[in-house]
């Protein structure tokens, strides 16, 4: 059994249990693989698409269903959540769209500089491009309400500062593992005179390495590592860091405004430490929010747990704001 310890503003030291082994399902979703071209990178790009039960029948061909974007890791891609993660056996219990885009090693921002002739604009690519084209292919609610967006390691910094950054479009935001300092620490060193993050040196031997390309990817010239990681700086200021720091920008949100968040790490997680501040930031604030923690670390086998957990936090939290869930109100005296 595994123990989980879920903290809010209400209440502190709720222990939960869990059964890991109920993770294992025979049954898995089908999982469509999608090109398309995005013009904020410009060029062809993938993600990977799950739909709910019953999506094709003739009796739900007018319904539209809430939308569930899932932003993987450094390193990882856009299959890891099918090869890894069993989101395709989480799927199906959840009459919701999920949806994995690939975004390289770009930690979802708007890169300031780029050394050489790519563009890098992922925040872009995420908000205009990938939400686009599945609102437009897809029978996915185009409403706030009906949007959430979570992601682990340097996809849970992404999804808590997209959803930050854009309010109005998620309603809901959730952070597994997340690198959640990302920006803290790059604005730390610019002010120091430094740049945000030193790029990467390789030895030509190391370098001939990272260029294979990776079959399971597939996508022509955003398949080797090197391609995967964009050749610049993320921020040239401390003021573009301080704008993608999900620590100031919760503060700058109104209340009214602010999606709904989740938040949770392993124990043996080195980030660990960044998700236990910026709970605390919200405990503080009194921000509502969602927190677990498992024993686990920085890899799958934790992930496998989270996201049982988180994904249906996230529709239920959907559900409630398009109104399909009763809503507690206040007793009159």
């Amino acid at each position: 059994m595994t123990y989980t310890h879920r903290f809010t503003p209400i209440a502190l030291g709720i222990i939960i249990l869990i059964d890991a082994a109920a993770v294992v399902v025979a049954q898995r979703a089908p999982v469509e693989n999608v090109v398309f071209y995005s013009e904020s990178v410009e060029r062809l790009m993938k993600y990977n698409i799950i739909l709910p039960a019953g999506y094709g029948d003739e009796a739900n061909r007018d319904r539209e269903y809430p939308t569930l974007y899932l932003l993987h890791g450094a390193g990882s891609n856009f299959e890891g959540w099918r090869r890894f993660l069993g989101v395709t056996t989480y799927a199906l219990g959840y009459p919701i769209i999920l949806v994995m885009p690939d975004a390289g090693n770009s930690f979802y921002v708007n890169w300031a500089q780029t050394d050489d002739d790519r563009v890098n604009a992922w925040e872009d690519y995420i908000i205009e491009d990938v939400v686009g084209h599945v609102e437009t292919t897809y029978r996915a609610r185009s409403q706030r309400e009906a949007r959430a967006i979570i992601g682990f390691s340097m996809g849970g910094y992404g999804a808590l500062t997209l959803g930050l950054r854009h309010p109005d479009l998620f309603i809901s935001i959730g952070s597994q593992s997340g690198a959640l300092e990302y920006a803290r620490r790059a604005a730390e060193r610019l002010r120091l005179g430094g740049v945000a993050y030193p790029p990467p040196r390789y030895t030509p031997e190391a370098r001939s390495q990272r260029l294979l390309e990776n079959p399971e990817i597939g996508i022509p010239g955003f398949s080797s590592i090197v391609d995967r990681t964009p050749s610049g700086q993320p921020f040239v200021t401390s003021e573009q860091a301080d704008a993608h720091d999900p620590f100031m920008l919760v503060m700058r949100v109104s209340r009214d405004e602010l999606p709904f968040i989740q938040i949770d790490c392993g124990t043996s997680d080195q980030l660990c430490g960044a998700s236990q501040a910026f709970a605390k930031l919200l405990l503080d604030a009194d921000i509502p929010f969602d927190y677990t923690q498992l024993r686990g670390g920085h890899d799958p086998g934790y992930w496998i747990q989270a996201y049982g957990y988180a994904i249906g936090l996230h529709h239920e939290t959907m559900q409630r704001a398009l109104g399909k869930r009763p809503i507690a109100t206040r007793r009159q005296p």
